[in-house]
């Protein structure tokens, strides 16, 4: 038989069948539908066969298809894995994974091992989607991102959870603060100050809600935001005070910023990667999660400032 089809049309219908939307299929390659449309339909007369179902609402595989699919899949990855292993090819590789992480895990630990990554993938384009816990490990279900950094997933069924390291809240104030000096800080301690917290939207709210419920003098929050982040920028223009993941905060030499460890009682989350259970990633992907692997227990280093 004559092969009158390409790898773009391959890639076309492995796309549109973990996607189940010509649409999305069409924009995740970023073509145009009716371009992407003729791809299907070039690999479908090729073969002579019907290998999707195209109904109003969604698309979904014939049982040839399905069969289709999967051998499809594996020669797709066979042939990733043999041009990632033959040398020189890392440096020009082509690709885009999507990682989707909690904002506290960016500046001091995803930045440094994306940046790792990239040094070994340069034309590897990397993809993050920061938001809260919950809606990362949405997009790790719904396979918008390939997989997450995150703190909670461990008990959902069809995700699976790999510990990197466990952390413990800390103080974050200014340098000038009364509380900087200090080895330690109990959470009621830090209640007798302005005190700035994560939203009830936010996973680490319920986190400290749960270990903090029926505490005497707890701390009450004046100011919320939504994100760490956010937090640390109030505390830092002299706002208050908050407790943060200590992975959120800045290298010890950081000219405002300081952490004091929290204690009465020690809250700490385990951040770990999570993914989808049966779901192989593509090989690039695969690559930067064990990227992340490798660094289990670990915190990234962040750079010493220079001068201004």
């Amino acid at each position: 038989m004559a092969i009158n089809f390409n790898l773009n049309d391959l890639q076309a219908f492995r796309t549109v069948a973990e996607l189940s939307s010509f649409r999305k299929a069409a924009d995740a390659l970023h073509v145009s539908q009716p371009a992407f449309s003729r791809r299907i339909e070039k690999l479908e007369e090729a073969l002579g066969v019907k290998l999707l179902e195209r109904t109003t609402r969604k698309v979904s595989l014939t049982a040839v298809g399905r069969d289709f699919d999967r051998k499809v899949q594996q020669l797709l990855d066979d042939l990733d894995n043999t041009l990632l292993g033959i040398r020189g090819v890392a440096g020009t590789r082509m690709g885009e994974v999507t990682i989707a992480c909690v904002p506290s895990t960016v500046y001091y630990y995803l930045s440094q091992v994306v940046s790792r990554y990239h040094e070994r993938y340069p034309k590897i384009r990397v993809k993050v989607f920061d938001a809260g816990a919950n809606d990362v490990l949405a997009a790790v279900a719904r396979s918008e991102a390939d997989f997450g950094l995150n703190f909670i997933g461990s008990q959902e069924p069809d995700i699976e959870f790999k510990p990197l390291l466990e952390e413990r809240f800390v103080a974050a104030c200014r340098r000038d603060h009364a509380l900087a000096k200090k080895r330690k800080v109990t959470w009621a301690e830090l209640g007798q100050y302005d005190f700035i917290s994560v939203s009830k939207t936010s996973g680490n709210r319920l986190l400290l809600d749960q270990a903090l419920a029926g505490l005497p003098g707890r701390p009450q929050a004046i100011y919320e935001a939504q994100h760490v982040t956010t937090m640390l920028g109030l505390v830092e223009a002299g706002l208050g005070v908050a407790a943060v993941p200590s992975l959120a905060m800045p290298a010890a030499d950081h000219p405002l910023l300081v952490s004091v460890p929290l204690v009465e009682p020690i809250v700490t989350r385990n951040v770990g990667l999570i993914r989808r259970k049966g779901r192989p990633l593509s090989p690039a992907a695969q690559q930067l999660y064990d990227f992340f692997a490798d660094m289990k227990g670990k915190r990234a280093i962040a750079p010493k400032r220079t001068p201004a």
